[in-house]
């Protein structure tokens, strides 16, 4: 199994704002659970202090092979996601394992 996790820190937005583009992007990227066959597990989690210098955002998905993270990197549904993503970040960092 592979574990995909991903971190993302929002763009300057007012606390408002920021929480609206929070819940907009948390949801769609759970909403990819039921529309990529390869992701096996996914969770996507909101860091409780809004304020924070840290990331704002965590993705945790599971794959079964490299090959189907793949597929889910190139997928039409996970793009639209993550072109929106690169609208409202500023910063992402990246580790996938073995598990």
């Amino acid at each position: 199994m592979i574990n995909h996790v991903v971190l993302f820190k929002l763009n300057d937005y007012s606390k408002q704002e920021k929480q609206a583009v929070i819940a907009e992007l948390k949801s769609a990227l759970e909403g990819l659970k039921g529309k990529i066959e390869e992701v096996k597990y996914l969770e996507v989690g909101v860091n409780y202090e809004l304020e924070a210098k840290s990331y704002d955002l965590v993705l945790i998905s599971h794959f079964e092979s490299l090959e189907d993270l793949d597929v889910y990197r190139v997928h039409p549904e996970h793009l639209k996601v993550v072109k929106r993503i690169g609208e409202t970040t500023s910063a992402r960092a990246a580790v996938d394992y073995e598990f």
